[in-house]
């Protein structure tokens, strides 16, 4: 079975590369070579981020042509992203028929590969995909594309520089820095944020009494133990299903909520329409429409809320609201809004995440320039939304915009392809359904704004360009005068 395996998976990458050469990639670079003052090499683009996000955005831009290109993540190799770390769903909600960072290359998709491995009939039979699969198979796009992400490489400073190259310090700053001329932040759900911890939890020992659902939990230290997960959204279910499936005495699910959310609102208008036109519609239509969704709440999946609710030990609560929350006697006592007391060992925060530019310490000292929502839209009566007034105010090529014209126009050369860039984009840069639309848009803002901005080099190697593409004996012209005929 692994033998054949291999050979249909050898086969597949066959195909993945005469497909790849059939588009003519890899493309010659057409941009200009930059150093620095200092000698240094300078990249066109940078990436940050080696997930799906990154990949596919490395991959658009390099079909693009830009090939002086690096790629960095933080996470040691093979755990880029939530998969391996702190997603904790047995599937992903995305239908398995999604081509997410396919990028139009029928051979690089979920499909291909899953069917290479396991054939058609098991992938008739595939439900949707199992979350650590999803990863395999990111690890096989990565290696099959030859994408050199540079692991362990946390970038924690962005500095605008005077020759107009941004230069990022590694870690402590005790490696070198890193030049570019754009920077990618495909970054991921909290790639322009972090996680939402509410105010009555402050002053509680994390991760002694606490966590956030994003953080690295010992799930077998709470066997046995009295668990309180806040909120009924996916993340808090995955993390309820989680600690039930490792020995949890019991697990209480807190929805401020009166009733469970079941329905997906957005899925209502999910359509090649919707990724193509929400960035086109107006700032009026797109909030509305992203306020709305944000306030009706996406349910947690059918399959991950069974997950709970088959355990006779899981409960969910509604109308539960926080009131406060403190540690007492060994134990963490919950008093909500209406009056009920929880009494419990363990809390997980199943909250979220909140989108700020202030939160990243990598842009100070210049987060507060950055134009936000906020600072450009007042939303009419009955649509006001804090949260959603912190997303960046982002131009169709996902770059950072001012708050202020000319105080701060290194932002334009700072990409948003995550999460944040949803409000003015719309979902297609965080998301697996239009991943590749998103990436092909990146591709070709990026390519646009090096080529506008190299235009006298461009224009110098118009004048220096000269090779022949006649070279005379093609055609005679009919009006010369005949050659004279030599006499002995």
């Amino acid at each position: 079975m692994i033998n054949n395996q291999q050979h249909r998976l050898a086969d597949l990458n066959a195909r993945v590369k005469e497909d790849l050469s059939c588009l003519n990639f890899p493309p010659t670079n057409w941009s200009m070579l930059v150093t620095t003052e200092e000698g240094h090499p300078v990249s066109d683009v940078v990436v940050i981020g080696g997930g799906m996000c990154g990949l596919v955005a490395w991959h658009a831009l390099a079909r693009a042509g830009i090939v002086n290109m690096r790629i960095v993540d933080r996470a040691a190799k093979g755990f880029e992203g939530p998969w391996l770390t702190y997603a904790r769903m047995e599937t992903l909600r995305s239908p398995k028929t999604l081509l997410g960072p396919a990028l139009g290359v029928a051979s690089l998709s979920f499909r291909a590969w899953y069917t290479a491995l396991y054939g058609e009939a098991k992938w008739e039979e595939l439900f949707r995909i199992p979350r650590p699969m999803w990863m395999e198979y990111l690890k096989w796009y990565r290696e099959i594309m030859a994408i050199p992400v540079e692991n362990d490489t946390d970038v924690t400073r962005i500095l605008p520089r005077p020759d107009g190259l941004l230069e990022l310090t590694i870690g402590n700053g005790t490696e070198p820095p890193i030049f570019t001329r754009k920077l990618v932040l495909a970054t991921g759900r909290d790639g322009l944020g972090e996680p939402t911890i509410p105010n009555f939890v402050k002053g509680m020992k994390r991760l002694e009494s606490w966590a956030h659902s994003a953080d690295d939990i010992d799930f077998e230290r709470l066997k046995g133990k009295r668990i309180i997960v806040i909120g009924v959204g996916a993340s808090a279910v995955d993390n309820a299903a989680e600690a039930l499936e490792q020995g949890a005495g019991e697990v209480r699910l807190l929805a401020r909520r009166k009733e469970m959310p079941t329905i997906n609102k957005l899925m209502g208008i999910g359509s090649y329409g919707v990724t193509a036109g929400f960035a086109q519609i107006s700032p009026e239509w797109r909030w509305r429409l992203m306020d709305y969704a944000a306030k009706q709440q996406t349910p947690a999946p059918h399959n991950s809320t069974l997950r709970v609710s088959q355990h006779p030990n899981g409960y969910f609560h509604f109308d539960c609201g926080i009131r406060s929350m403190k540690e007492e006697g060994g134990e963490v006592v919950i008093t909500t809004i209406n009056g009920r007391i929880f009494r419990t060992d363990f809390v997980i925060l199943g909250t979220g995440f909140s989108i700020d530019p202030m939160s990243r310490n990598e842009l100070a000292p210049y987060q507060d320039r950055i134009a936000c929502w906020e600072d450009r839209y007042t939303p009419p009566p009955g649509e006001g939304n804090a949260e959603l007034g912190r997303f960046p105010w982002l131009n169709d090529d996902f770059s950072f915009t001012e708050q202020e014209v000319g105080t701060a126009p290194w932002l334009r050369d700072i990409h948003c392809f995550n999460y944040a860039a949803s409000v003015s984009v719309g979902k297609v840069s965080g998301d697996i359904p239009a991943i590749s639309e998103g990436a092909l848009w990146l591709a070709r803002g990026v390519a646009a704004s090096l080529f506008v901005r190299d235009i006298d080099y461009h224009w110098e190697a118009l004048l220096a360009y000269e090779k022949p593409e006649l070279d005379g004996t093609e055609w005679s012209d009919a009006d010369a005068p005949a050659p004279v005929q030599k006499t002995a």
